[in-house]
């Protein structure tokens, strides 16, 4: 047997292939029978390392084989391959992902991620909205409170991105009471940001209003 035909050999190739966005060898080795979750011991699977990677093509070869987009990734299998997207900001990946049957909703294997917060306080962009706007495009919930019984409103508003409060607001999230004191405690925790923070308070105030 050619080295290159060993098993071992192939799944180690094409993990190489997806972390280097090869998509060509990537699809030639799912063709001679490497497996699309194949990996080695712990380490990550080709989906995980391509979608880390932004690397879109990969994952769209690699959903097409039947990689799936629900598994936990991450060292301590804490994360998903959507709240890795999201976390990094590849809104294309996300659309593949979300595309292939991904859920919106609370994930991981610890129940404790919500796409929605993370697009909401990522810190890899500093224009989240499109991430949001993915997210709600397949159907993300804006009043869910399953990430520590808060919106994605509610977590923003205690970040000095009035932006992102902006957004969120016009896509129809609700101006609660817990974001107006999510604010009020940024401003004390961190009063080098006290004006942005009295900003968000001021626009959560006035939407408010505007509701009644």
């Amino acid at each position: 047997m050619h080295r290159e035909d060993d098993p071992q050999e192939q799944v180690k190739r094409f993990l190489r292939a997806a972390e280097d966005g090869d998509a060509a060898l990537v699809a030639e080795l799912l063709v001679a029978g490497v497996a699309p979750d194949a990996h080695e011991g712990r380490r990550p699977t080709a989906l995980e390392t391509a979608v880390d990677a932004g690397h879109a093509e990969v994952v769209s070869v690699l959903l097409d084989a039947g990689a799936d987009p629900h598994q936990y990734t991450g060292e301590y299998e804490e994360l998903t391959p959507l709240c890795q997207a999201v976390s990094w900001g590849h809104t294309d990946v996300m659309r593949l992902l979300l595309a292939a049957g991904a859920a919106t909703g609370i994930q991981s294997r610890h129940a404790h991620l919500l796409p929605l917060v993370i697009a909401a306080t990522t810190t890899a962009t500093e224009d989240r909205a499109p991430l949001i706007d993915v997210l709600l495009e397949f159907g993300a919930d804006l009043e869910d409170r399953s990430m520590r019984g808060e919106t994605a409103l509610e977590w923003v508003a205690g970040t000095p991105d009035p932006d992102t409060v902006r957004h969120l607001l016009a896509r129809g999230a609700a101006p609660t009471p817990r974001c107006v004191s999510r604010a009020r405690s940024g401003a004390r925790s961190r009063p080098e940001n006290a004006g942005v923070f009295k900003e968000i308070e001021d626009i959560v105030l006035r939407a408010a209003f505007a509701r009644r």
